[in-house]
Parts: C-alpha cells; sequence; structure tokens
C-alpha cells in the first residue's frame, strides 16, 4: 500500500515541486516479437507506437480491466481537404465506407458491377447537365438503375458482421482533418474484426449511394434547424478566411449535395486512404506483441503513395472586431472567438491553461465573476484545438433584459482581468493538480485512452508532448499567462457571432427528390460473411455480479455504508443517496441547484469554490424526480478535508435574499429558454402523451409559486437534506469500515430520522385510441416520437425485450433502419426502443422515432406503422441479433461505483440478483416466432400517441388527422407554466 501511495503521491504532487524532480518522458525505442516499436517513458498508458513497412501507423494501449477493445481506424483527411468544386465529399465518403466491396454486401457481383458503372456515368451526366427538365430525367434513370442494382446488393452485411461478433457503438464521424472510423469490440473476435476491416479498406463499392445521399440531405436539413452549428460555422468563416476551415463546411454546400460525383469520391479514396495518412489505435485487452502480428498481416497488403499537399495562405492578423449575425428559434447567445496557433505548439498547449484560468467549474474567473455572481445565465472559455489553427471560445447566455453587447462587455472584462493577472496566485496550481486527477481518471477507461491517442495521431501532436505537457504548465507564472494573453487577446483581433432569435431568411432546404425504394436483402448473406462469423473465437467467460460479495457493508453512525474498494489508485467518489426528490417536494430542485451561490458564516460562497478547487474535489447536490444525490469526488488523500468542507455547506450555508433575487431572474429566464427549445417541447409532448395533462414533466413550480419563494424556505430543505434517511455510497481505496469509521466522525445525522414528504402519484394513461400531440416550432425538418404505454415490469420478459431492441430497433442493421433510411430514404436518425420500467410496479414504454424531412412525414409514419404491424422475419438477422446480445454480455463488465448504482436499480425493482444472468441464460432459447410473437403481442394493433414537433406551415392539420384524434396543446400546457 506504502508503495501505490508513493507512486501516487509523485503524480498528484504539490505545484511547489522542482521541475528536475517531476516525471521525466523521454521517447525510447524497444522491439519485441519481431516488431520495433517506439513508447515514451513514464507514459501510464504504456502505449506502443509501430510504423508497419507500408507507413501504416499502429498504436497499442494495454489494458485488463474489461475483455474488450475500442478500436479507431483513423485517417488524417477530412472536409478541410475536400475539393473545393466537392465540398462534402470526405463525409460522403465516411457513409459509403460501410456499404460493403466485392465480396461482401453483395449477391452477385459480376452482375452488380455493370450496374454500379452505369450510375457512375449517369451521376458525371446529372453533375455536368444545368438544364432542369434534362436533370430530371438523368436522376430517373439513376432512381431506376440503382433499384436493378439493388436487387443484387445486400444492405448493412457491415453491421450484422459487427454485431453478431459482439460489436457495439459501430460507427465514424468526419471533421476538418480527420475521418475516423470506430468500434469496441470483443477481445476474443479481434481475428474476425482485423480480417474484416483490412477487407473493408481494400476496394470499397459505393453501392446504394442514391438512398445514402438522401441521408446527407437530411443531415443537411438538420443542420439548418441547428442554431449552435450555424453558429459555429459562422465563425468559422469568419477567421479562417484562407483556410479550408472557414471557407467550406465538413457537410458540404447544397449545390455540390445536389451535384455528387461518384468518381470524385472515388478519388478521394485513393488518395488520401493510403497506409502511410492512416493509423489503427487499439486500446483494451490484448497482448502488444501478438496484436501487432495480427495487424500487420491483416493490413500489409496496403500500398503507400504520395499524399496530396494541403496547402494555404496564411491568415493575415485581425485588426478588428469581424462582426457576424445568425437568426433561428432558439434563445440568444454571444460567441466570441480569437484565433491562436495549431495543436502541435507550445501556445496552444498554453491556450487550455487559459481556458482552465477562464472556466473550470468552480473557481475561473468566469465561474466566479459572471457564473457564480450570476451575471449571465451561462458562460463558459474552451479551446477548440486543430492541425494548422487553434481557437479560444468565450460563450455567454444573456439574462432577462440584458442584451447581447452586455454579454460582449461582461465576458471581455474577464478577459482584461487575465490580461493583467488579476486572479489568484494559487489559481494555476490548483489547475494543474485538477489535471493530474483527470488525467488518472481518464486513463481508467480503455475506451478514453484510445480516443486521446487517435486525436493526437489526427491532429500531429507528440504524444510525449502530450504526456509532458502537466509538468510544462507547473511552471507557469501569473508573468506568463499575463504576456500571454496580451500578445493573443487583444481588444480587437477577435471574431463575433451574435445569435439572435428570429427567423432565418437564407435557408435554403434540400428538396425530397423522388425515389423508390431499394430492395436491401434483409434475409441474404454473402459467402464471405458465412466466412467471418465462421471464424473461431476465444470464448470470454461472462462474469455477473454478485452483491453479497462484490459490495463492502458497513456502517457510519446510523447510516448504511455500501462500498466498493478501489485498488488502482487514489480517487474517491462518494455519494449521499435520498430516496426523495421532486415529487415529495417541487421545491427541492430549485434548492439544490441555489446551494452553489450560498456561502457560511465563515466563507462565502466563492470561498467555498476556491477551497474545493484547490483540493481537486468536486461536489454536487442533483434532485431528480425520486431520488436526490449529493455527490462528492476527489483525491483519497483530501478526503476528510472534502468532506468536511462539504458538511460544513450543508449545515451551516446562509440564506442570501440578493443571491435567490438574481437567482429567480435566472430562474424564469431558463424556463423562457425552454420554451424555444425544440427537444424540451418534445420531452413535454411524450410525458403529456405517457401521463396526460398533468405529468412529471409540468410538475414544477408556477410563476407565482416562484414569487413566493423565500430564501430561508430554500436554506431549510438544504439544512435538513441529512436529517431524511440516505444510504451512503463510496468507492475508494479505504474499505467499507475504514470509510464509515471516517464518515461516522464527520458526517453528521440525528438520532431520529425525519420521514419523507408524501409523494405525488403519476398514472400511466391508458391508450384506447390514437391521438396526435402537435407543437409548432420553426424547423425543416419533423420530429416525430411515437409512444405507447405497455404492460407493467416483468423481469421474465427481459431477454424478449433485449431481442427485440437488438433485431427490430436500436442500431443500424436493425429491421427499422434498414427499412427506413437505408430502403426507403425517409430518414437520417431512426429507431424503436422497449424500455422496461425502472421500478417495480411500473409500466414500460415503447417509443419509435422518426427524425425527418417535414415533405417526408408522412411517409416516414406509413412506413414506421407498416413495421409496427408486421416485422420482417430473418432467421440470419435474428442470429446476428442473438450473438450481439449474448456476446455484449459475456464481455460486459460492470466495474468501480457502477457496481453500487446496479445494485441500487435492481433493488428498484425488486430484484435481489444480476438480471444479466437470466437474459444470457434466456436468450439461447428463443426464436424468430418468439421474437415475432412478442412484437405482435405488444405492438401489432395497438394504439399510439404520435408525438410531432414540427413547423405549421410545413404540415398541415389535414396530414395530422389521419394519425389520431389531434391535440394541440400550448406552452403552458406542455411546460405547466
Amino acid at each position: 500500500m506504502k508503495t501505490k501511495l508513493f507512486i501516487f503521491l509523485l503524480l498528484v504532487g504539490s505545484y511547489a515541486a522542482k521541475v528536475s524532480a517531476q516525471t521525466q518522458y523521454v521517447w525510447k525505442t524497444a522491439t519485441a516479437g519481431g516488431y520495433t516499436y517506439k513508447y515514451v517513458t513514464n507514459d501510464p498508458t504504456h502505449s506502443r507506437f509501430y510504423t508497419l513497412k507500408n507507413g501504416l501507423t499502429v498504436i497499442l494501449s494495454p489494458t485488463n480491466k474489461q475483455p474488450r477493445i475500442q478500436a479507431y481506424i483513423a485517417v488524417k483527411a477530412g472536409s478541410k481537404t475536400d475539393p473545393a468544386d466537392h465540398t462534402g465529399l470526405a463525409h460522403y465518403l465516411e457513409h459509403m465506407m460501410f456499404k460493403g466491396t466485392d465480396k461482401y454486401g453483395t449477391l452477385d457481383w459480376s452482375k452488380e458491377k455493370p450496374l454500379l458503372d452505369k450510375i457512375d456515368e449517369l451521376y458525371e451526366q446529372y453533375n455536368s447537365t444545368t438544364d432542369d427538365a434534362k436533370r430530371k430525367e438523368i436522376y430517373k434513370e439513376i432512381d431506376k438503375v440503382s433499384g436493378q442494382a439493388a436487387k443484387f446488393g445486400i444492405a448493412n452485411e457491415y453491421d450484422k458482421m459487427m454485431a453478431a461478433m459482439g460489436g457495439q457503438g459501430s460507427n465514424a464521424f468526419t471533421s476538418f482533418e480527420q475521418t475516423v472510423y470506430t468500434e469496441d469490440i470483443p477481445s476474443s473476435a479481434v481475428d474476425k474484426f482485423l480480417t474484416m476491416q483490412a477487407e473493408r479498406f481494400r476496394a470499397p463499392v459505393l453501392r446504394i449511394f442514391h438512398t445514402e445521399l438522401e441521408a446527407v440531405y437530411e443531415e443537411k436539413n438538420r443542420g439548418l434547424d441547428n442554431d449552435g452549428r450555424k453558429a459555429q460555422e459562422a465563425m468559422f468563416e469568419a477567421l479562417f478566411p484562407n483556410n479550408n476551415y472557414g471557407k467550406q463546411t465538413t457537410i458540404g454546400t447544397i449545390e455540390h449535395l445536389k451535384n455528387p460525383s461518384l468518381k470524385a469520391i472515388r478519388k478521394y479514396y485513393y488518395d488520401y486512404y493510403v497506409p502511410n495518412n492512416m493509423g489503427i489505435i487499439l486500446s483494451g485487452d490484448f497482448n502488444p506483441d501478438v496484436m501487432i502480428k495480427k495487424v500487420a498481416a491483416n493490413f500489409n497488403y496496403m500500398k503507400p503513395k504520395a499524399i496530396p499537399a494541403y496547402k494555404f495562405a496564411p491568415e493575415v492578423p485581425i485588426t478588428s472586431p469581424v462582426q457576424r449575425e445568425v437568426f433561428g428559434p432558439n434563445p440568444e447567445n454571444l460567441t466570441i472567438a480569437f484565433r491562436f496557433p495549431g495543436a502541435s505548439t507550445k501556445d496552444a498547449r498554453m491556450l487550455s491553461l487559459i481556458g482552465s484560468i477562464l472556466t473550470n467549474g468552480k473557481a475561473g474567473l468566469f465561474d466566479l465573476d459572471l457564473t457564480k455572481k450570476q451575471k449571465l445565465l451561462s458562460a463558459s472559455a474552451f479551446p477548440y484545438v486543430l492541425k494548422d489553427y487553434s481557437v479560444l471560445m468565450l460563450r455567454g447566455n444573456p439574462v432577462k433584459g440584458q442584451s447581447l453587447d452586455d454579454v460582449k462587455a461582461l465576458m471581455l472584462a474577464e478577459i482584461d482581468k487575465l490580461k493583467k493577472g488579476d486572479f489568484a496566485a494559487d489559481l494555476i496550481p490548483s489547475i494543474v493538480n485538477n489535471l493530474k486527477k483527470s488525467t488518472i481518471q481518464q486513463n481508467e477507461s480503455y475506451g478514453n485512452r484510445a480516443g486521446n491517442l487517435m486525436s493526437d495521431f489526427t491532429a500531429g501532436v507528440d504524444w510525449r508532448t502530450d504526456l509532458a505537457s502537466i509538468n510544462e504548465l507547473s511552471t507557469i507564472d501569473i508573468a506568463q499567462v499575463k504576456a500571454f494573453a496580451n500578445k493573443y487577446l487583444t481588444d480587437a483581433n477577435y471574431v463575433i457571432v451574435y445569435k439572435r432569435q428570429g427567423e432565418d431568411k437564407n435557408i435554403i432546404k434540400v428538396d425530397k427528390p423522388p425515389i423508390t425504394p431499394v430492395e436491401v436483402n434483409a434475409g441474404s448473406q454473402s459467402p464471405y460473411v458465412k466466412m467471418i462469423n465462421d471464424m473461431p473465437d476465444n470464448a470470454v467467460q461472462p462474469l455477473f455480479l454478485d452483491y453479497a460479495k462484490d459490495i463492502q457493508r458497513a456502517k457510519a453512525g446510523p447510516v448504511d455504508v455500501l462500498s466498493v474498494q478501489n485498488k488502482d489508485n487514489a480517487i474517491f467518489r462518494l455519494y449521499y443517496r435520498l430516496d426523495m426528490g421532486s415529487w415529495n417536494n417541487k421545491l427541492l430542485p430549485m434548492a439544490a441547484a441555489y446551494l452553489q451561490y450560498l456561502g457560511t458564516d465563515k466563507k462565502s460562497s466563492e470561498d467555498i469554490s476556491k477551497a474545493f478547487y484547490k483540493l481537486a474535489s468536486t461536489f454536487s447536490v442533483s434532485a431528480g424526480t425520486e431520488n436526490t444525490n449529493i455527490s462528492i469526488g476527489g483525491l483519497q488523500e483530501n478526503f476528510g478535508a472534502s468532506v468536511s468542507l462539504l458538511e460544513d455547506l450543508l449545515a451551516n450555508c446562509q440564506a442570501d435574499d440578493k443571491a435567490l433575487a438574481s437567482y429567480k431572474v435566472r430562474y424564469r429566464k431558463t424556463r423562457e429558454n425552454q420554451k424555444l427549445n425544440k427537444g424540451a417541447i418534445m420531452q413535454g409532448l411524450v410525458n403529456y402523451a405517457q401521463f396526460g395533462a398533468e405529468n412529471p414533466f409540468n410538475n414544477v413550480l408556477t410563476d407565482e409559486e416562484i414569487d413566493n419563494v423565500k430564501a430561508q424556505d430554500l436554506v431549510d430543505i438544504l439544512h435538513s437534506l441529512t436529517k431524511y434517511k440516505h444510504t451512503i455510497l463510496y468507492y475508494g481505496p479505504a474499505t467499507a469500515v475504514q470509510a464509515g469509521a471516517t464518515l461516522a466522525k464527520l458526517h453528521k445525522t440525528p438520532a431520529t430520522f425525519l420521514p419523507y414528504p408524501a409523494a405525488k402519484k403519476f398514472t400511466r394513461a391508458v391508450q384506447t385510441e390514437n391521438q396526435v400531440l402537435f407543437a409548432n416550432y420553426d424547423m425543416v425538418q419533423a420530429e416525430i416520437n411515437m409512444i405507447r404505454n405497455q404492460q407493467p415490469y416483468d423481469v421474465n420478459q427481459t431477454a424478449s425485450v433485449e431481442l427485440l431492441n437488438n433485431y427490430f430497433g436500436s442500431g443500424i442493421s436493425s429491421i427499422v433502419f434498414q427499412n427506413i433510411r437505408e430502403s426507403k430514404a425517409l430518414a437520417y436518425s431512426t429507431y424503436a426502443y422497449y424500455s422496461q420500467a425502472a421500478k417495480s410496479g411500473d409500466s414500460d414504454t415503447f417509443v419509435a422515432y422518426v427524425g425527418t424531412q417535414a415533405d417526408k412525414m408522412n411517409e416516414a409514419i406509413k412506413a414506421m406503422n407498416d413495421l409496427l404491424t408486421t416485422m420482417p422475419e430473418s432467421e440470419k438477422g435474428l442470429l446476428a441479433a442473438k450473438d450481439n446480445v449474448r456476446k455484449s454480455i459475456q464481455t460486459d463488465r460492470i466495474t468501480q461505483d457502477d457496481i453500487l448504482f446496479n445494485y441500487l436499480d435492481a433493488k428498484r425493482r425488486g430484484l435481489d440478483y444480476d438480471l444479466r444472468k437470466n437474459t444470457f441464460t434466456a436468450i439461447n432459447k428463443l426464436t424468430l416466432k418468439d421474437a415475432v410473437a412478442f412484437h405482435d403481442a405488444e405492438l401489432k394493433g395497438k394504439p399510439f400517441t404520435y408525438c410531432i414537433v414540427a413547423s405549421d406551415k410545413r404540415v398541415s392539420d389535414d396530414d395530422l388527422k389521419k394519425y389520431g384524434t389531434l391535440v394541440k396543446p400550448d406552452l403552458k400546457a406542455i411546460f405547466g407554466y
């Protein structure tokens, strides 16, 4: 134990330590298993960096905490390298990399290829034709030939292979200078995975293109409804007039979306998808000596070639503020952006420190001066680091009655403080210690490890420099911060984007082209997929929780302590959990939020925030509907001091009328903003559908109740929290007995606990007929949630639910996705999900979702209704779904404090065992007939409530009435205020 503690103290040592005594990070070279690699000394992730003979970078970071591997295949190319006359091309290609090759995704390549070649030529004609009538004729032919070609294609074979091997999170993303393909796989399936990935990147076939192109149209239209994306694009356009960061967007222009070229896409693939421009990053449970041989054996076929150089004229200094305006229905906000050097520079690393000085969640200038003092609704500062340049973004949201220029003045005043060095002397060492704690926490996760390594690879950041950055930052003093800030953050060299509320008159929607649904051949399978599925994998035994053994129990005075010991590092997390929430007292959430603005008789609110941050500790009080959690986390060496600080605050916080008055102003503004948020409106409609007009969503304080709230009312609630019965949850290096003994001295409790206030009861609506709940919102898209209240929770149905979700409605390989997006191109996002109740006695819920263009709404709803009436049957698809459920459970490891929350979740359902064990056993016995029977019993012919958020200018009442009785609750009815 002493050795572990000594090592940990080296990591989180005091700021005063001299640089010479700090951990040294040096690149070294080693050879093992016949392969030479580089590594960095003292790297806590033990990452190895290989370069194969063909130039392919392979980065391996082994950790055996879970029998899974996070895999990224990254290409150093994105929208920045799109041709100027074909913007959005890298993103197109990312979508098409899921369509297969000449070996999989096809029933008969010899018959499919001539048709695909013809489609290529038709798109070239379409691309170069300007006459509208001719373009329509060409498109008709594209649609016709695409339908013929689709008869020989098999949609989503890639996703079915991934599902069958137990893959999770199959996806990809494109940004300015990276296209990254991501998978989370069982370590036992690595041979299958590498074999199919090597095939995937060998010779991708651009099949089923016109329906996928329509999905990209949908994505573009979703962006037109996203005020945040529009503001960011305006910011980049102003910051980077010479660089493609600002000259073109990742998703591309509407004009280029309408005129795609498959030949241009294919050229992009051949130019950039080459081994010397790619990296394979793996973190998880494997032996790196074995893994590198497997990767090399699969990818040594790739041939290197020269990569087209990206050239741009350097940006000229900004000499006066550049202003942009963006309009949309969301609440107003302001963004200020300063330009900095790129990711690999020391200045970019310094920028991360600057961001933390301004915003760190507790003790930054923005945190203390703007948020804590409630001068703005919210304010943040954060770096956006890219290869060529970086950006410091300041974002602020006004309180009611405040102009965006007021927001600007307040944020720039904090920048002036930064330039003067007007911040606490101990802030920098506190930031460094918090960064060290954060690094330890991130390295616990194989997913985070892989993500950090991938980001450095694509941005061209040296891993040694990244590891050493905390050492580097710990040497920075206030004078250096002042010099840096005065160099870059002048009064004139920024871009400012005003996001105003109002109609965006510049929106040009991508219109829906006529598309004939194509075959997806869901029940078919290519010989290649059979070969992959038949490959042996190393069996992994599932590991189920035994609550009696995996959870330690103790007492802290009269309070039960449930504990899981952290044997990996010195991080702790502590929770006081109450079975009481807003249903017991509507004031509870308001009191929980009010606490952050309060001090005690000895400490101001600012002093408390600084003290927590100095200890590298975090705390929060969060009130849900039925539970409240008081949580705190940090370093075990500061456990006593952190708990004492929290206990003092809870017991001795003092009413502050001025803080409450400011909070009420911000609280009302937040509520007003919610009414302008389409997601919040939809959440309200869904609750309305499930419970009726009076529901958990609108169970909130009325305006009059807010007016009548007194500061002492809220403080009394905070003082009483630990006087109610609660449970202590602890995850950390101490045992339960040790933690309980410490807490018995620190945690104050009464001789007798108070009884919980009676909870308000909500009864789920009984649906006897179809109903439509509609809310008007100025948007291009239509958001549709089809809701059905199901039977009360039944533990015996869990395996059937898991199978239905996996086979029918969730994921890219599901029936819903294949039919609605792949075949009919009716949505960018669609799914269906059966959700079992979280508490015994409550009812389950089924949700079917489609996000689509408003002019496709009727077709999309019909497509979903058809699937709810008749579920397509595929034995192979069902086997893949069963394999995914089984292998996911086999390799699922519930660890750390998740064990405690898993136990509490089971307890709420009346269970005293790990439910996964039953599901794992039962899933093998289920057949396609069982899946169809469950679907038909729960969904077929049942009434649904259609929750629809769309513009009443694009959706008519007559259309809405087709689906049921139309109800248009106003915003007050939805929100309760």
